[in-house]
């Protein structure tokens, strides 16, 4: 079985990101999360780079404090401190990164800064609860 510290983010990322730009509806940006049972859509740009990340923790904020109007864009909610990650990081120094920041989503970018893959603490733990780390641990 592999030693977590080989194991790169490559592997356990999903590469069937759904992205939105900041100009998308809140509404229609709710509606990808719904339509595909995700948690969080990547923001980019018209040249395809990374500008920011909306989650289901965003959309619990949007209604409880500011009750969204119609026409109410994404990048007024999107997070743009962007943290994130490349393909060939290990996974252990990813969760570590996650864990320390409280993060439950790390975006993938190649060396241009282009969205090519997310990673969630639900692949994280999917990848654990089949994996035999405890070696490792």
């Amino acid at each position: 079985m592999d030693d977590i510290d080989d194991i790169f983010v490559a592997r356990l990322m999903t590469t069937d990101i759904h992205t939105v730009t900041p100009d998308t509806l809140v509404e229609d940006a709710a509606g990808v999360l719904l339509d595909n049972d995700i948690s969080s859509v990547l923001v980019v740009d018209e040249a395809d780079q990374l500008v920011g990340i909306l989650t289901t923790t965003d959309f619990v904020e949007i209604v409880a404090k500011s009750q969204p109007k119609a026409q109410t864009t994404v990048e007024r909610y999107m997070s743009t401190d962007l943290v994130t990650t490349d393909a060939q990081a290990s996974v252990s120094t990813v969760a570590t990164r996650m864990v320390e920041r409280g993060f439950h989503h790390m975006p993938v970018v190649d060396e241009d800064g282009t969205a090519i893959g997310i990673i969630t603490t639900s692949d994280l733990a999917a990848y654990v609860s089949t994996a035999d780390v405890s070696a490792s641990v």
